[in-house]
């Protein structure tokens, strides 16, 4: 009874993209950082291959993270619209027609760590980017992102980066100001005068003397992940290789026999190149379980866990911590919602660790920006 009345006093606000990431927007719980749910409008454009679909056909082929049954409600009760207007479960899709998916959308939860500003500029903001958080809206992510928590902790927009840092990735993050700044940015990066330096905690005892890995990497979008080609034993040149080249310097700061604390000198950008170049050289970085597939979990790989599950709880404590979260006023639930009375969505496991690859420093002919080396960078 009391879930009907719910229903039929809710208010719906719908957000889009104009809408600015507020304060009071987040939630924190345990060392995680939460999205409110809120309302929001997904907008595409009907594809060529989509043409002759019917409406719900369209969406439970396409779109499979939610059942046929729950596509037929929303059809039915214009969640799911067709070129602003109702329609019919039986519709038939036809080319380029504006599809709108009115969804009651639960962000992916992060670590609560701090977005420490570095420097503030009037043209340029450098931060230090905590691990776990994207750096800008993608994929199911928009608040809980670098620029959303900048935009909502500390009014901070807008704000163009000017190179990117993977999800799990720590470290430097540089935020031009302008459109103007960020080409600048973009074209000194472009010719090839910006130095990078990353630091990384790896497997075994890396080499004492400086090591140059050259050789291409081919990232797989649908595996996402990257794998590193070489000449063969014949000498066939780049142009039989399907990756693109890629370059990275490699010197040793400290070790202590199990790990080993690696400066890292990327000279392209390419997709994890870094994480698959130091595979490549037989000591991949110690927690990074999607390029230590190949390497024998042993007592040198303590630690493991970047991107997967962290094993801090056993399933009672994980409930108890979900029913925490969610028994408060934290979340208004949604009857047709198929992840509530979550906050997170369904398929996400709150306990991430970050990745041990940091970016400690950006630097160009007149400028140069840094960052602190992380904890876990000290061993002895």
């Amino acid at each position: 009874m009391k879930r009907g009345r719910e229903e039929e006093d809710m208010e719906i606000v719908w957000q889009t993209p104009a809408n600015p990431p507020e304060r009071h927007d987040y939630v924190f719980r345990n060392g995680i950082r939460y999205v409110r749910p809120y309302y929001f409008e997904f907008i595409s454009h009907a594809k060529n291959r989509w043409a002759g679909k019917t409406i719900v056909d369209l969406f439970t082929e396409e779109f499979r993270g939610r059942p046929r049954d729950y596509y037929v409600s929303a059809v039915k009760s214009g969640r799911i619209q067709v070129d602003g207007q109702v329609v019919s479960e039986y519709h038939r899709v036809q080319p380029s027609q504006k599809i709108s998916h009115f969804l009651h959308r639960h962000e992916p939860p992060v670590m609560a760590l701090d977005v420490t500003i570095l420097q503030e500029e009037p043209d340029v903001l450098t931060i230090c980017k905590p691990a776990s958080v994207p750096v800008h809206p993608c994929g199911q992510y928009r608040k809980n992102t670098i620029v959303g928590i900048l935009q909502a902790e500390h009014d901070l927009a807008p704000l163009f980066p000017i190179h990117r840092l993977d999800r799990l990735v720590s470290g430097l993050l540089i935020l031009a100001r302008s459109a103007s700044k960020a080409d600048f940015f973009r074209q000194q990066i472009e010719s090839g005068v910006v130095e990078k330096q990353y630091v990384a905690r790896v497997i075994g005892v890396f080499p004492e003397n400086e090591q140059v890995v050259d050789a291409n990497v081919n990232f797989n979008h649908r595996e996402g992940r990257s794998t590193v080609e070489v000449e063969d034993i014949c000498g066939n040149s780049n142009s039989a290789l399907k990756g693109k080249a890629a370059c990275t310097k490699f010197t040793r700061i400290s070790t202590n026999g199990i790990h080993s604390i690696v400066s890292c000198h990327p000279i392209t950008g390419r997709t994890h190149q870094i994480r698959v170049h130091l595979q490549y050289t037989g000591h991949p970085i110690a927690n990074d379980m999607l390029y230590l597939s190949n390497f024998v979990a042993d007592g040198s790989t303590e630690g493991l866990g970047a991107g997967r599950t962290s094993f801090k709880f056993n399933r009672n404590e994980k409930n108890s911590v979900e029913s925490e979260v969610n028994s408060n006023e934290d979340i208004c639930f949604d009857p047709m919602c198929t992840n509530c009375p979550n906050l997170a969505p369904k398929g996400y496991d709150v306990h991430e660790e970050g990745l041990w690859l940091h970016c400690v420093r950006y630097s160009a002919p007149g400028w140069v920006y840094e960052c602190p080396y992380p904890d876990w960078a000290i061993i002895s």
